[in-house]
């Protein structure tokens, strides 16, 4: 056993150089935004939690998915709210647009 030790680095810190080096950063950034998305949805429109999700990242948009019309209205009335939430996290930089659509085919069971 070696008397040298490397000092100890979180886990956290090392997977965006990982997931970088694997070709997989928008992958990465498109989880942490479906992650920070769905806990601000939780946080600020409870109604509208578990019936919404992120499917894209797309520029400097984040398409959203709402299961009905009624869910999509309350997301696009507070919009400017989730949007000013979301741009202050570290996942959400750059973002300046919420677009949301009502997925096609009924509610997700």
């Amino acid at each position: 056993m070696s008397a040298r030790r490397r000092p100890m680095t979180r886990l956290g810190d090392l997977i965006p150089d990982a997931a970088r080096q694997l070709g997989l950063e928008d992958e990465l950034r498109l989880a942490r935004a479906i992650a920070t998305f769905e806990a601000l949805v939780s946080e600020r429109v409870p109604a509208a939690a578990g019936s919404c999700r992120v499917v894209r990242l797309e520029g400097f948009a984040i398409d959203v998915e709402a299961d009905a019309p009624i869910v999509a209205q309350e997301l696009r009335l507070r919009s400017r709210e989730l949007l000013t939430a979301f741009t202050a996290t570290p996942g959400g930089v750059g973002v300046r647009d919420l677009r949301v659509h009502v997925r096609r085919g009924g509610h997700v069971v």
